[in-house]
């Protein structure tokens, strides 16, 4: 008992201890490995990586067990297995540290420093007529997969499809997703505020916690927003529900001003953030936004 006593004791003497030596640039330093810890539990979450990731702290926890009990064979062999792994782990991650990369590679960091007016109307001008196609095709029940490039150029996905460089317009759109059109079973993509290509192929998510209810259409959205930048607009053939993808996350059951409010909110300037989070809440309460 006394044993356990002294023990707490240490440990409380070395977090005090350290609690008082701990300055501006440790915990700084704290808060930059916490926020990677953090990105990468976000990005195990949605991948079959949470397993490998679960294997691994079960054996690292191990491997810390057998030191504490010195189980000196067992511990060794298990240091040994650590270090080898680490090259597996490459191996094995691969495909998600490529789209960590990719990512932070494609960050908006300076995009909004050098838009201009112009673009940010014509910008305004694709989404409304973007929102009055998903509204119309909703309500026909008529599915529709439309994917807004943003610093990812999409560049693989557009040469699977047919190139159009079309204006953005409601009435193309929709002619685009007929059910009786030849491109209506692939992806539109907005480049450059222009559809850029119809009849794309696009990844399909490897998220298995996905639900059962989405089908394809839901799965290549999410895929697409999964592996760029990417801001994935979906309607549902079965249901005519609107959904958003966006960073691997989907939000279902959208109305059209909901739809509208994400999607100024994503593509238009950062300069103009401030105005639209005044639309957003007005939107909310009813009220018409500027």
């Amino acid at each position: 008992m006394n044993t356990v006593s002294e023990s707490i004791s240490r440990i409380l003497n070395y977090i005090q201890t350290i609690g008082q030596n701990i300055g501006v640039a440790d915990a700084f330093d704290i808060l930059i490995v916490a926020f990677i810890i953090y990105q990468f539990i976000r990005l195990t979450r949605r991948t079959n990586a949470i397993r490998v990731t679960r294997g691994i702290v079960m054996l690292l926890l191990i491997l810390w067990l057998s030191g504490i009990l010195r189980l000196t064979i067992l511990n060794y062999l298990l240091r040994r297995a650590v270090e080898l792994g680490l090259i597996a782990l490459l191996i094995i991650f691969q495909p998600e540290l490529r789209r960590a990369l990719e990512k932070v590679g494609s960050r908006r960091l300076t995009r909004s420093l050098f838009s201009s007016e112009f673009s940010s109307l014509h910008t305004e001008a694709v989404i409304t007529q973007t929102v009055l196609a998903c509204a119309d095709m909703s309500r026909s029940r008529t599915g529709a997969l439309i994917v807004f490039a943003r610093d990812n150029q999409l560049n693989e996905p557009i040469a699977t499809g047919t190139v159009l460089d079309a204006e953005v317009t409601a009435e193309l759109l929709k002619n685009i997703f007929f059910v009786k059109a030849p491109l209506h079973d692939g992806a539109a993509i907005v480049k450059d505020g222009r559809i850029a290509a119809a009849g794309c192929m696009l990844p399909l998510s490897s998220n298995t916690n996905l639900s059962r209810e989405l089908g394809m259409r839901h799965r290549a959205g999410i895929g697409m927003s999964e592996q760029s930048d990417a801001v994935v607009v979906i309607v549902s053939e079965e249901t005519g529900a609107v959904s958003v993808a966006i960073d691997g996350m989907l939000k279902r059951h959208l109305s059209p001003e909901t739809v509208e409010a994400i999607l100024r909110r994503e593509l238009l300037p950062q300069e103009d953030e401030a105005r639209r989070s005044w639309n957003f809440l007005r939107m909310l309460r009813g009220e018409k936004h500027e």
